[in-house]
């Protein structure tokens, strides 16, 4: 798949919140801080976001990259896995959160060693979904090139046909072993 999967996403999130005047947002998977900037950059000043990694070096890139940009004022960085999100925000963004962003997989240019995994990434987008408010949606990118990234593919993909009643759901490409895949769940109100 030669489409870019981040900008997609980000093009994706920019149409639904386009109308929005400051918001909650996570990332659920800081990373390198690619999404963690542009959630900032569309909440702006009146807007929230909270970025989430396991690996300290995740955080200190992503902490960097707003301060780079000057977007760090509105975001609060967590060194802890997303199934912990909720624990960590506060009561008010409990079914409020506009837009929460998943990039499944490893940390890009470091140890293949640090994943994610389905045991963890399943309560992670259970705990996501229930954050969200009616119109919210997650982004999640899907990388299963990696060991055991075709497993946990597989039960996201599961999880997700448990939501069609509930959610729209926008796909480009679909769960196999080569290709990553992503998916727009929007919540529905």
């Amino acid at each position: 798949m030669k489409t870019n999967l981040v900008r997609f996403a980000h093009d994706f999130a920019r149409e639904r919140l386009k109308t929005r005047n400051g918001f909650f947002a996570v990332d659920a998977t800081a990373g390198n801080g690619h999404d963690t900037l542009f959630l900032a950059q569309l909440a702006g000043e009146n807007g929230r976001v909270a970025a989430f990694d396991i690996q300290p070096d995740a955080i200190e890139a992503t902490r960097e990259r707003l301060k780079k940009n000057n977007a760090l004022a509105n975001v609060d960085l967590f060194l802890c896995g997303h199934e912990d999100m909720a624990k960590h925000l506060p009561e008010n963004w409990r079914g409020n959160v506009s837009a929460v962003f998943f990039n499944l997989g490893y940390l890009p240019r470091s140890t293949r060693q640090i994943k994610t995994h389905a045991e963890t990434t399943l309560p992670a987008l259970n705990c996501a979904w229930n954050l969200l408010a009616p119109g919210g949606f997650i982004s999640l990118a899907v990388y299963t090139r990696h060991e055991g990234g075709f497993d946990e593919s597989a039960r996201v993909s599961e999880w997700l046909e448990h939501l069609r009643s509930r959610a729209e759901i926008f796909s480009l490409g679909t769960h196999n072993p080569v290709e990553p895949w992503w998916a727009g769940i929007v919540k529905k109100a």
